[in-house]
């Protein structure tokens, strides 16, 4: 009788564990991620692949968008510069792009570290005119704007548009570097001031490291709001023309490729300053 229990044992214990069943419904989630990518993703790959389209409606008569493949070509890109109106628009946009989003970034950052980290008379006024920022309509904005510039007599151009831009990147930027700011650990600083640091250098040396992360998805964030803006570009830019509104005219009597080819090297060149961002991120000290 032992003998038979220790071989059903020996033989139980030989035998394998079921391990739980798989349901199907662990293939829902990331099915559903990868179709909601691709439908974000599909405007993007359209766009590359009609950079390379080889449309047949002539170059010196101005192109149209053609909806079919004619077969794949790297003319437009060595074109790329043959239409000056449009060189013109998008030198204006990454221009003021490049500069509102710095100063957008700069401001944007002491007024984050402010909301996360001090109690003020009128934090909550701040916080009031930063979600109006970020909430308000873009129309309305700039319908304000305009007649804001017209009241005060101001020629629109690249100056309303650099003011106009800053103001409404200010908040974005605001709202990333206060919720860096906000998960900060006060001891660090405190730690400089004990070892001789005084305000200034522990700002620079601590302080400024630590939200650094933040004030670059900050500026990163302002310089893409920048580039894709036409509304209130439109209200303000008078005889500067930028990128968007020059395509939105365009599309009146038919975009040429060379714009197919801007927006790709765009494209490309915001994915490699995301993937920078990232890897400053993962270096600098949390």
């Amino acid at each position: 009788m032992n003998a038979v229990a220790t071989e059903t044992g020996v033989t139980a214990a030989r035998a394998p564990a079921r391990g739980p069943r798989r349901r199907w419904t662990r293939f829902l989630l990331p099915a559903y991620t990868f179709a909601f990518i691709l439908y974000l993703s599909f405007p993007i790959f359209v766009i590359i692949l009609f950079s390379f389209n080889d449309t047949d409606t002539g170059f010196g008569t101005a192109p149209r968008v053609k909806t079919t493949w004619s077969g794949f070509t790297t003319i437009w890109y060595q074109r790329l510069f043959d239409i000056p109106d449009l060189t013109t628009a998008l030198e204006h946009s990454l221009l003021i792009a490049f500069a509102s989003s710095l100063v957008a970034a700069a401001l944007g950052a002491l007024i984050g570290l402010a909301l996360a980290r001090y109690r003020y008379r009128g934090k909550g006024a701040t916080n009031l005119v930063i979600f109006l920022g970020i909430s308000s309509p873009e129309i309305v904005l700039g319908a304000a704007l305009a007649s804001f510039f017209v009241s005060l007599g101001l020629p629109r151009g690249l100056g309303t548009l650099f003011v106009s831009h800053v103001m409404f990147s200010i908040p974005f930027a605001a709202v990333v570097v206060r919720a860096r700011a906000a998960g900060l650990d006060r001891s660090l600083e405190d730690a400089a001031m004990d070892l001789g640091a005084g305000p200034i250098v522990t700002f620079l040396k601590v302080t400024l490291p630590l939200i650094f992360p933040g004030i670059l998805a900050a500026w990163l964030l302002a310089f893409a709001l920048s580039m894709d803006d036409f509304v209130i570009s439109q209200f303000v830019q008078g005889p500067s023309t930028m990128f968007p509104t020059w395509v939105f005219g365009a599309t009146k009597v038919g975009i040429p490729p060379h714009v197919f080819v801007f927006a790709t090297l765009i494209f490309l060149g915001g994915l490699v300053l995301a993937v920078v961002q990232i890897l400053v991120s993962r270096r600098r000290p949390t």
